[in-house]
């Protein structure tokens, strides 16, 4: 369900949150229950098989970039992993990337950024915004297009707000002509939802020492690199918000929807019922509707640039 708070009509209204179905996962174990090295060896979720197609690209200074690309490319994605800023990496999202450019008709390049705790912040956030100024200089000549879409979900959501905002300061703020931003984290001081958070994928007591790992500067976590959500916002490309409505992130969505919109820049929140962080990944039955809205949204974008 999409909703626009600005709208004339009504706001339709999330009456009650369904379960999820019971083949489903429930609670899995956390970050710190596994342990950092077996959770980023599959422990924590598993990792999809690679594309055929894929291949990495070195771009500079220790940096690569994981292309999954389209034969004749309308434009080139810049996707950002999520991963609580600890996990993940830019070839775990085969699947997805496959379909996002079979659909869109879009190169997506995901980049590899540093970790945390090894590498906290500004590791990461520097690391994107070399990877969308590397494709500002070289993505027409590297894959045949020069239109960029932007796309990340749970940290790699902040880190793509954090990415353009940074564009911006730099004068760039037209680089980006679409940003999908799912289930993201915009507020490291945590917003009620997440302080709430006792079931599900994500728990209070988690996102804490998550926070700690990756931010351990308690002084800076309002920053706007660290909470996108006290950012200036003007001049941001339209932004689709994706959240599930048991997800710890579901206030940091729709505040950033709203604070998108209040300034003055187009955006649309999808919400979804009985949908916990992640679902666009796992066998929910609403992950096929939103990825589908994700998909129609970028292409959307890509015909207006």
């Amino acid at each position: 369900m999409r909703v626009d708070l600005f709208a004339p009509e009504p706001i339709p209204a999330v009456i009650t949150a369904s379960p999820a179905p019971p083949d489903l996962p429930g609670d899995l174990p956390s970050i710190w229950d596994l342990g950092i090295a077996q959770a980023r060896n599959g422990g924590f979720m598993p990792t999809p098989p690679p594309s055929p197609r894929a291949y990495d690209l070195p771009i500079g200074n220790g940096l690569s970039m994981h292309v999954v690309p389209h034969a004749k490319p309308r434009g080139v994605l810049l996707h950002i992993h999520g991963g609580g800023f600890m996990l993940g990496g830019a070839a775990h999202q085969d699947r997805m990337l496959e379909r996002v450019a079979d659909a869109v008709e879009v190169t997506c390049v995901s980049i590899e950024y540093r970790l945390a705790p090894e590498n906290p912040y500004p590791a990461a956030w520097d690391d994107c915004e070399a990877a969308a100024l590397w494709l500002l200089e070289h993505a027409a000549d590297t894959f045949g297009a020069d239109q960029l879409l932007i796309a990340g979900e749970s940290a790699g959501a902040l880190l793509s707000v954090a990415t353009l905002v940074r564009l911006r300061e730099r004068g760039l703020s037209s680089s980006f002509h679409g940003a999908a931003l799912s289930f993201g984290v915009y507020d490291s001081t945590m917003t009620p939802s997440q302080t709430l958070a006792r079931k599900g994928l994500l728990k209070a007591q988690d996102i804490v020492r998550i926070v700690d790992a990756y931010a351990p500067d308690v002084s800076r976590r309002r920053e706007p690199d660290l909470s996108p959500l006290y950012a200036s916002l003007h001049d941001m490309p339209p932004a689709l918000f994706t959240v599930g409505t048991l997800d710890a992130m579901l206030d940091d969505s729709m505040f950033m929807y709203c604070r998108w919109r209040a300034a003055g820049c187009r955006a649309e929140l999808a919400l979804y019922q009985g949908a916990d962080h992640a679902f666009i990944e796992t066998p929910h039955p609403s992950a096929p509707e939103a990825n589908a809205g994700i998909d129609a949204f970028l292409a959307q974008c890509l015909e207006k640039a």
